[in-house]
């Protein structure tokens, strides 16, 4: 995270009326208005792989890279393949399946892959380039938070650990399954929910962790927040795994990023801190919503998330700041 803004601070500022959002709030995708009642949304994601399956790869890069699309409330209307792979392994078959995962994943968000670009790298690569559409006046950004929402999360935390394990070999196939269903799951019905209840806020949760996330969805609505640790979810086997020495360097390095924004009570154990700072792959929705309709979007979601927990709530304070309690 710190790395990045200081790349980003050399870049021109974006200076057009119909740029609606760009890179300076750290928002999940770029809009660009095209009429008073419409404007695209566009983003593009891609990763090394996370899991052993090749097929499983492809869906969960393609959930990822459409996340971001529905992170703004917007709907998506097509994809573009991004792909990084070694000529000598093309006879294989492991890039088809890749893509037959990608292609599948956009299908189920009813959404067809228009084409792509590929190169030959010695490290396999994989991701989307996302197009989406979105009336600017219900459009969803990381910026309108205010003192008193309430903080909703979709879907369990702890796959940058999980994937950190299957490298080692250390994680079961049960764990394995769980994450890979998680990390496949579609933000749709999240964003569709978080649109109708008039979430004030949204983003979603990917390498930054929860608290990174959080956190510059905070510092953008010039607001704080107090989290409670004990409601956020996990997936099943993250705890152990974590305990177990299974983290990630992007983890580590997002904790260390946060330590003159974030407060700890002293009883949140160091193993939880980790995990509220775990890099994700494709995780859920971090929605502020009024506090007087934070239930009708947890029912909303009901069966239509992995999660639907309500894990803190926005208060005045310094931009940014998380206590976590």
């Amino acid at each position: 995270m710190a790395e990045l803004a200081q790349v980003l601070r050399h870049v021109a500022p974006v200076e057009h009326p119909d740029a609606l959002v760009g890179y300076s709030t750290g928002d999940d995708a770029a809009v660009y208005r095209i009429a008073d009642d419409r404007a695209l949304v566009v983003t593009a994601d891609f990763f090394t792989p996370i899991v052993d399956e090749p097929y499983d790869f492809g869906r969960i890069a393609a959930a990822n890279a459409l996340s971001d699309i529905y992170a703004m409330g917007a709907r998506p209307l097509f994809v573009l393949n991004l792909v990084g792979f070694p000529r000598k392994l093309l006879p294989e078959g492991i890039l088809e399946e890749i893509l037959r995962g990608g292609s599948d994943l956009a299908r189920e968000a009813g959404v067809p892959t228009l084409g792509g670009h590929s190169i030959d790298d010695e490290e396999p690569k994989y991701g989307m380039v996302a197009v989406g559409e979105v009336d600017p006046r219900r459009m969803v950004t990381n910026a309108g938070a205010r003192p008193g929402d309430t903080l909703v999360l979709t879907k369990p935390i702890g796959s940058g650990i999980v994937a950190t394990a299957i490298k080692k070999g250390a994680a079961s196939a049960e764990v394995v399954r769980g994450a890979v269903d998680v990390m496949s799951t579609l933000n749709r019905a999240a964003s569709e929910a978080m649109v109708a209840v008039g979430a004030h806020a949204g983003t979603d949760v990917t390498g930054f962790g929860l608290l990174g996330h959080l956190h510059r969805l905070l510092s953008a609505s010039g607001v704080a927040a107090r989290l409670s640790s004990a409601e956020v979810p996990l997936l099943d086997g993250a705890l152990e795994l974590a305990e177990a020495g299974h983290i990630p360097g992007g983890t580590t390095r997002n904790l260390a990023d946060l330590a003159d924004h974030v407060t700890f009570a002293p009883a949140v154990a160091e193993t939880t801190r980790t995990l509220l700072a775990d890099a994700q792959t494709s995780g859920g929705l971090l929605i502020a919503v009024p506090a007087d309709r934070a239930e009708a979007l947890v029912a909303a979601l009901e069966g239509a998330a992995p999660a639907r927990a309500l894990i803190g709530t926005v208060v005045t304070g310094a931009p940014g700041a998380i206590m976590v309690e």
